[in-house]
């Protein structure tokens, strides 16, 4: 609950973002540029689940290939209360895993080989009830909500930095009687804060999507381990994966830098991850 109220509070203050920097724009421009974010998001939405298996070269599997991650897909979705996903395996040495598809009707579960190959089937289970809580709580279209504001703000704000450096927007701020410089400075500040927000949603159902886990498989630990060993893995076996996709998979296959750079990250700390699973261990009064 505490993580789902904080979802909707960030696509709250990422709303006020761009309402707020639509008064620098005229309706018109504003109304445009909100448009070609929705029917862009809404695209990407519709062709998702298609798009990112395709890039990443992953195969759907049939029950006979792999009928043991099968079952254990079908178990946690029963449990979950969602129609069974399907089922797709990437042919990759490093170790990850993620999901897909519009809705609870579409999902999709993707493992890599490597994910298989390091995983004991403790692990491995904790790793696919994650995946079915990003189905179950409907994850694709929270983060396509708030790709698609935050895009508008990225596009009205590059629209009225070149309106200032070619001189369009300073009639229209004297007019006003604004700035034409604090208007530039908002245009600059307003897209890092929309990205900054975007993250924050992002890691806000990361945490929600290892609770639910947690839940449906009754072993908060088991996933706790599974992310100690994926991490573990991740600095022996790299991932070089599409930045684009990186917010998909359980653990960040971009991990690593400064701590300013994980402010833009679209994971939580490993070990804040770790002991939130714990926490919620002793909330539901389950031994490791």
């Amino acid at each position: 609950m505490k993580n789902q109220i904080k979802t909707i509070l960030l696509l709250g203050a990422l709303s006020a973002v761009l309402i707020g920097f639509g008064s620098l724009l005229g309706p018109g421009m504003f109304y445009l540029f909100t448009a070609l974010a929705v029917l862009m998001n809404v695209g990407a939405y519709f062709l998702s689940d298609r798009l990112v298996l395709r890039m990443h070269g992953a195969r759907e599997v049939a029950p006979h290939e792999a009928p043991a991650l099968h079952e254990m897909v079908s178990e946690l979705a029963g449990r979950a209360g969602i129609p069974m996903p399907r089922v797709a395996i990437i042919p990759a040495d490093y170790a990850n895993a993620f999901a897909t598809g519009r809705s609870p009707e579409k999902g999709v579960v993707a493992v890599t080989e490597g994910l298989l190959r390091l995983m004991g089937p403790r692990e491995l289970r904790g790793v696919i009830a994650h995946e079915i809580a990003h189905i179950k709580n409907r994850d694709i279209l929270v983060s396509t909500i708030a790709a698609a504001i935050a895009a508008a703000v990225s596009y009205a704000g590059n629209a009225v930095q070149w309106a200032a450096i070619f001189g369009g927007g300073s009639q229209q701020s004297d007019d006003e009687g604004g700035s034409p410089l604090g208007a530039l400075a908002l245009a600059i500040v307003a897209p890092i804060a929309a990205l900054l927000i975007q993250m924050g949603i992002s890691r806000s159902r990361e945490y929600l999507a290892d609770e639910t886990a947690a839940r449906l498989t009754q072993d908060p630990e088991g996933l706790a381990l599974a992310l100690q060993r994926l991490t573990r893995a991740a600095e022996v076996i790299p991932s070089h994966p599409q930045p684009a996709t990186a917010s998909l998979f359980i653990v960040n296959p971009l991990a690593g830098g400064s701590a300013l750079l994980s402010l833009f990250s679209t994971h939580p700390p490993m070990e804040k991850r770790i002991a939130h699973l714990r926490a919620v261990a002793r909330h539901l009064g389950i031994a490791a």
